[in-house]
């Protein structure tokens, strides 16, 4: 009797999988107490960032998850004066831009997809031997049939046609199908990167406000990209003033949003 054949993602993830790595201790303490600190800070003191403990902030964001490992994302840190001044503007001059120490601006890209592709396929290729079969078929195959388009997305309504029929006996992917499908899938994984940027900040004794009351269409001219790259949000960092949190953090009743089923 013939076995059922495992999806792909069972492939690479089970039985095949001999890499192994040991989960750190954490100081739950640490990590809740890094939560809990990072607000929305508005106005900033005089204090610079350490270059260095920039740098390291940056890369930390760089390790967030993020789709199929092919890190749909840039970010621009603004460092020229003039680069500077410039981005206040664009943030509509809010003291959250105007007295921070550091400017990121936080760019989606739904066409990463492609260039990493190539990067992990060239990886892969430099792995020799010792890559599984099932990887190279997942990034040489199943990549490009998740996130191709296709012109005007045709390739991507058709595919949208196969998952609907396909799914409607068994359980099946059915986005991104379409260009504005691809940007939410670029900025799900660009927010994901911001997060861990801003509690890296806070980890490192500084704040963060992360700002989308922005004028995207003049950031974009400015850092010299063109479609399909998005602007996610502008994220400010420094030492957060006296009066640099504008209140006592609200929150909604968690009933309204954690729900068990």
């Amino acid at each position: 009797m013939a076995t059922e054949k495992k999806p792909i993602l069972n492939e690479l993830f089970e039985s095949r999988n001999s890499y192994t790595e040991k989960a750190e201790k954490i100081k739950k303490e640490d990590f809740i107490k890094t939560i809990k600190s990072r607000r929305s800070v508005r106005n900033y003191n005089q204090e610079p960032v350490i270059e260095k403990h920039m740098k390291e902030c940056l890369e930390l964001a760089l390790l967030a998850p993020n789709s199929s490992n092919l890190q749909p994302w840039e970010f621009f840190w603004v460092k020229s004066k003039e680069n500077k001044k410039k981005i206040i503007s664009y943030c509509l001059g809010q003291p959250a831009a105007s007295t921070a120490q550091e400017l990121v601006v936080a760019v989606a890209r739904p066409d990463y997809w492609k260039v990493n592709q190539k990067r992990m396929l060239k990886l892969i290729d430099e792995m020799g031997e010792k890559a599984p079969k099932s990887v190279k078929k997942y990034y040489g195959v199943i990549v490009p049939l998740a996130y191709k388009q296709g012109l005007f997305s045709i390739r991507g309504y058709i595919k949208k046609l196969a998952m609907e029929l396909r799914g409607i006996k068994k359980p099946t992917p059915r986005e991104p199908y379409n260009k504005r499908g691809m940007a939410i899938w670029a900025h799900k994984s660009t927010a994901l990167a911001c997060e861990n940027l801003m509690l890296s900040l806070r980890a490192y004794g500084y704040d963060s406000c992360p700002m989308e009351g922005i004028d995207s269409k003049r950031i974009k001219k400015l850092l010299g990209l063109r479609n399909p790259a998005e602007i996610s949000m502008v994220i400010s960092a420094g030492k957060r003033a006296i009066n640099g949190v504008y209140g006592k953090q609200v929150r909604f009743n968690s009933s309204y949003f954690i729900h068990e089923i």
